[in-house]
């Protein structure tokens, strides 16, 4: 099947369909982290040659998000605090005029219709010749394993060792990354921090909180902590950085 890779630049009419996808496919939680309530929807005006959709004809096969940032130090030293932390730098580096050398994923969704059809390998093709086209030197990705979310209460550092029979690697979207040439550098296990009361929680998950402690959530890599006397729940997301030399 030959699919076409847009931007933003090409068709800014794609922005809603794709919003809707990316809606119906992400776990309702995943849609309230406070630094991509503040910032992503920029995206498309002050990076809108980083934010692409794969096409069938007219129909979206698959949307991707990035950001170029500049980091000087080696990628051994990227933070822990992943996704929201390059999201905001992106952005700051763009204010600061920074030179920008790297390209950090921030988000593949693929439309359920097309899932399980290599989808994302494509997706990742198109996000490294957008990252080459525009001069960076590496493509950083913080990675949310497809099938964490079914063992949230195994640590992050553990799971990302876990190999199947014949020695790849257990979890199928680090192993697309793998086959294609990515390169695990490390977990980063603060990459995104989404907090709310009880009721915000019960409203995203369906579910009832009726004491303080670590809860187990559909979609999420870890327990959600809850503190009732607060009337909080808080919900850090580990996600492992990888490295696609561009």
């Amino acid at each position: 099947m030959n699919y076409k890779s847009v931007t933003t630049n090409e068709r800014r009419d794609l922005i809603k369909a794709g919003d809707n996808i990316v809606e119906a496919v992400w776990p309702e939680f995943m849609l309230n982290d406070a630094v991509a309530n503040k910032y992503f929807f920029q995206l498309y005006t002050d990076f809108p040659e980083f934010q692409y959709w794969l096409l069938d004809g007219e129909e979206i096969v698959g949307i991707g998000n990035s950001i170029p940032l500049k980091w000087n130090e080696k990628l051994e030293n990227l933070p822990d605090i992943g996704w929201d932390w390059a999201l905001e730098k992106g952005f700051k580096d763009k204010q600061n005029n920074f030179k920008a050398n790297l390209l950090c994923a921030l988000s593949i969704t693929v439309n359920p219709k097309y899932q399980g059809k290599g989808i994302s390998t494509e997706m990742i093709r198109s996000m490294v010749q957008i990252g080459k086209k525009n001069n960076l030197e590496t493509l950083i990705i913080p990675v949310r394993p497809t099938l964490k979310k079914d063992y949230p209460l195994i640590d992050m550092k553990q799971y990302i060792t876990w190999k199947r029979e014949d020695g790849q690697l257990f979890d199928p979207w680090l192993r697309v990354h793998e086959k294609i040439g990515g390169k695990i550098i490390k977990v980063c296990s603060e990459a995104m921090k989404i907090s709310g009361t009880i009721s915000d929680w019960q409203n995203w998950t369906g579910m009832h909180f009726p004491e303080s402690g670590k809860h187990i959530i559909q979609g999420a890599l870890n327990p959600v902590g809850i503190n009732v006397e607060k009337n909080m729940g808080i919900y850090i997301e580990p996600n492992v950085w990888v490295e696609h030399k561009l």
